[in-house]
């Protein structure tokens, strides 16, 4: 099936805009933002449309169309961590947009991106200037670049800075993978201490009201002993009381009194 007149031009913005994206911009450039837009009505229209390309065709557009959305939101972040992070959660497209592309220009762009936020990354770690060492590696790329003849030789001098950055990139996720796990055994040996602690304090409630119940136990128990006690000492006492009464009569009747 022949390309529309729509699809034409979506594919001409979207090659456009993956050679901005690829470029080094300035901050305040507002074309690629503006580009991006346009192409996600272009692509809406395109979807609409009766004669629309295949649906793995049109998948891949809006992968692209993502992956360049996605892109200028990382970039708007303000940390390089977050942006390392924001960058590797992107999808860049799996065909050329154009024929004289040899590999996806999108990949191109995220690998360049994450070499980048890396290098960021690696000079704040280092205290070192960011702007110096990627200057420093376009320079390097440019002199590499001019010394090779064949096209395909820079293709490939290419693919290899990129493959260098892409290692730099595993390693330092790796180191990052590695600190998560570090903190996710700290955090559990912390839980395990807590649950603990937390079972120690609950046996020792439990034993607290243990020996409550068996106090309060103990309490009524001397309160119904000292009861009895005071009951059986009044019944002797009246007891003595009557004794000495009925001898002091005996007594008298016994010894009369002399005249």
């Amino acid at each position: 099936m022949a390309a529309t007149r729509l699809e034409l031009n979506l594919m001409r913005l979207l090659s456009r805009c993956e050679a901005l994206a690829a470029e080094r911009r300035d901050p305040e450039e507002w074309r690629l933002e503006k580009y991006v837009a346009a192409l996600e009505d272009m692509l809406r229209e395109l979807k609409k449309q009766a004669s629309k390309p295949a649906p793995e065709l049109l998948n891949e557009y809006s992968r692209k169309v993502d992956f360049l959305k996605g892109l200028l939101e990382a970039e708007k972040l303000s940390s390089s961590t977050e942006k390392a992070l924001a960058n590797q959660f992107l999808a860049p497209g799996r065909t050329p947009t154009t024929i004289k592309e040899r590999t996806p220009a999108t990949k191109t762009v995220h690998l360049q991106t994450k070499a980048r936020c890396t290098g960021k990354m690696r000079s704040e770690l280092l205290g070192t200037d960011p702007s110096a060492i990627s200057d420093s590696e376009e320079l390097n790329v440019r002199k590499r670049k001019g010394l090779a003849s064949d096209e395909k030789q820079s293709a490939v001098e290419l693919d290899a800075v990129l493959q260098r950055h892409q290692d730099m990139q595993e390693k330092l996720a790796e180191e990052m993978l590695s600190l998560a796990r570090s903190l996710k055994n700290n955090t559990l040996a912390a839980q395990n201490v807590i649950k603990q602690d937390n079972q120690t304090l609950s046996h020792s409630l439990r034993m607290a009201d243990q020996n409550f119940e068996k106090l309060k136990d103990e309490s009524d128990r001397l309160e119904q002993h000292a009861k009895k006690s005071v009951n059986w000492l009044l019944w002797i006492m009246l007891i003595v009381v009557c004794f000495i009464f009925i001898s002091m009569i005996l007594f008298i009747r016994i010894f009369p009194k002399l005249k």
